[in-house]
């Protein structure tokens, strides 16, 4: 694998980190305290082209490399991850979901609008009595003549308020993964209602939302793939978002880094810089480590992606370890900071807040390991 960055991935990651320090990172903080994002930055960034990475530019996206979106997303997940969810949903789970398995029709009525920015997406897999359990979902999709009528309900869903069109998983044969079908739904659609999930711990201010859906009406055309290929959508999907999410914690430990020289250097105790105690260097020599292991184990990701190879162990991989990573890094940079860590006028806190989810969705840590250990031995340990 070639770890250097062409001249066209350096200046995008260049012009990514500018555009962030000005737009996001004097935010982040009253985002947080809001719990909102302002969603004036979406045009902004799709107008950069973070919403069109890897989407073809005959849907209206900029194409590109896989190594190219993960560099967006350390980029985004180091300036606020509330915002790296938005594109890595938008873009990532729904966008690449059409790509890959929508007809032509789909691809041109959806991928112009998520490339640009214009729209958002949502995916709607997760339930409220099944998160890891995904291929028992009891949403249901009853065909109706031309048509299928959805009801169910849907929980923790990132973009769920924002989107215009959500990629609902439901049942339309037998238990189990098999059972399993998606569509594409519009949210103006009569039936379909979204509330918003306010109080959690991290990603403060990018919406999360339950979706209700009640006698919720398509056409056949807005199923994605055929009858029963649900499961194996989301699946082979969340793969690839589990390299944005694992994108997203390098961004955060690189953040966890950045922010503990910058006040260990500028902060003098007992008549030195707070750098110079062996006891802090420790702390910042663990998130240095975490930094560069955590980004090797992505981008070989990114490789892997790019050279159309298999991807989805090393995925899980690079799950696991950056989003645990990114829990240690961001404690580290607390105990840098020592009380000032525990108060918003300092990023770790948030840092640690918002690394906290990275370890459960799209797939906890102990459902990495099982992925891991299922390849490992070629035993499967799911029943």
């Amino acid at each position: 694998m070639d770890l250097t960055l062409t001249d066209e991935q350096q200046s995008f990651r260049r012009v990514a980190r500018e555009f962030f320090d000005a737009e996001a990172l004097p935010h982040r903080a009253q985002w947080d305290r809001d719990e909102q994002v302002d969603l004036a930055i979406v045009p902004k960034m799709g107008e950069l082209g973070f919403f069109g990475l890897t989407i073809p530019e005959a849907y209206g996206g900029l194409g590109g490399d896989y190594l190219t979106y993960v560099l967006a997303m350390e980029e985004l997940g180091r300036a606020d991850s509330a915002l790296r969810g938005i594109v890595s949903v938008s873009n990532g789970l729904f966008g690449k979901s059409v790509l890959e398995w929508g007809t032509e029709e789909q691809k041109q009525e959806y991928l112009p609008g998520i490339a640009s920015g214009e729209i958002l997406g949502c995916f709607g897999l997760t339930e409220p009595d099944t998160g890891s359990d995904a291929g028992n979902l009891t949403s249901r999709a009853k065909r109706d003549g031309d048509d299928y009528v959805i009801d169910g309900r849907k929980l923790f869903i990132t973009n769920g308020t924002w989107a215009k069109v959500a990629l609902v998983f439901a049942r339309t044969g037998d238990a189990g993964p098999r059972g399993v079908s998606a569509f594409l739904v519009p949210t103006d659609t009569p039936g379909f209602e979204a509330l918003e999930v306010k109080g959690k711990l991290g990603l403060r201010g990018q919406a999360t939302a339950e979706l209700v859906l009640d006698g919720v009406r398509v056409p056949a055309s807005a199923r994605l793939g055929e009858e029963g290929e649900g499961f194996k959508i989301a699946m082979r999907t969340l793969d690839k978002g589990r390299v944005s999410v694992a994108a997203g914690c390098v961004g955060i430990v690189q953040g966890c880094l950045e922010a503990s020289v910058e006040y260990a250097t500028g902060r003098t105790q007992f008549g030195k810089q707070l750098a110079a105690f062996q006891l802090v260097q420790d702390l910042i020599a663990d998130i240095s480590v975490d930094a560069d292991a955590a980004r090797l184990m992505v981008w070989r990701c990114a490789d892997l992606i790019d050279r159309g190879e298999p991807f989805g162990t090393a995925a899980s991989k690079a799950k696991l370890f950056a989003s645990e990573a990114a829990v240690r890094a961001a404690n580290n940079a607390v105990q840098v900071h020592g009380g000032s860590g525990y108060i918003d006028e300092y990023p770790v806190q948030k840092y640690l807040r918002d690394a906290r989810v990275m370890t459960l969705y799209e797939g906890t840590s102990q459902i990495q390991k099982l992925l891991i250990g299922r390849a490992e031995t070629g035993v499967s340990a799911f029943v």
